[in-house]
């Protein structure tokens, strides 16, 4: 009885969850947002692959799920616990070393503004070890380097698995680099992270290494 007590107070290990996504990401996005609990406390930070000239649709889809807050980033804005923040449309999206946003003009990476590859390595160089990449559906690789980044920090890296994507190449790529700690269907991915955020470890059947 004394351990259980003892875990509970265990802080968690983990400080932000990053999510990578592309092709047929949005349907996915919607599965994961519904499933988090009412008290998640993480931030969650989603890059999409986006239509310049989509505005804020997504904030929109993702905000009548969820009564957690849900809004595209602005410049300088804070992170702040149990928030979801979208990368909005034809921005980079960095996080600066006082845990505030800042967005980027510069030419895409990958044809890709945001890219993903650029807001994982700015999250995994600020939170090191404390940080959590998921990589989901989608038509590129973009996203690899990022997960790289990532695990050489010390984080934790997870992925859609691929036959459950509608694209499979991105969560391909980046099982592919062999840094991906678990791969996971999406009906699977919410639960995995509320265990290790519970007592620290995750289902070992679902690791790919």
């Amino acid at each position: 009885m004394a351990r259980r007590r003892e875990s509970a107070r265990r802080p968690q290990p983990y400080d932000i969850v990053v999510i990578g996504a592309s092709w047929g990401g949005v349907e996915v996005l919607m599965q994961l947002v519904r499933a988090l609990p009412k008290d998640w406390r993480l931030p969650v930070v989603i890059v999409q692959h986006q239509h310049p000239n989509s505005g804020n649709a997504l904030e929109r889809i993702l905000g009548k799920l969820t009564g957690l807050t849900v809004r595209d980033v602005e410049d300088k804005d804070r992170i702040e616990p149990g928030h979801i923040y979208i990368a909005p449309a034809n921005y980079h999206l960095l996080v600066e070393s006082d845990r505030s946003f800042s967005l980027s003009i510069e030419a895409p990476v990958k044809y890709s503004r945001p890219s993903i590859d650029v807001t994982f390595s700015s999250v995994a160089r600020l939170y090191h070890k404390r940080c959590i990449g998921v990589i989901l559906t989608g038509a590129n690789d973009d996203g690899t380097e990022g997960t790289r980044t990532i695990k050489a920090e010390g984080g934790l890296v997870l992925a859609q698995s691929p036959d459950t994507a509608e694209a499979r190449s991105m969560p391909e790529a980046a099982i592919a680099t062999g840094v991906v700690d678990a791969v996971l269907p999406p009906p699977e991915i919410v639960p995995y992270l509320l265990k290790v955020l519970t007592d620290g470890t995750g289902d070992a059947e679902h690791s790919h290494r």
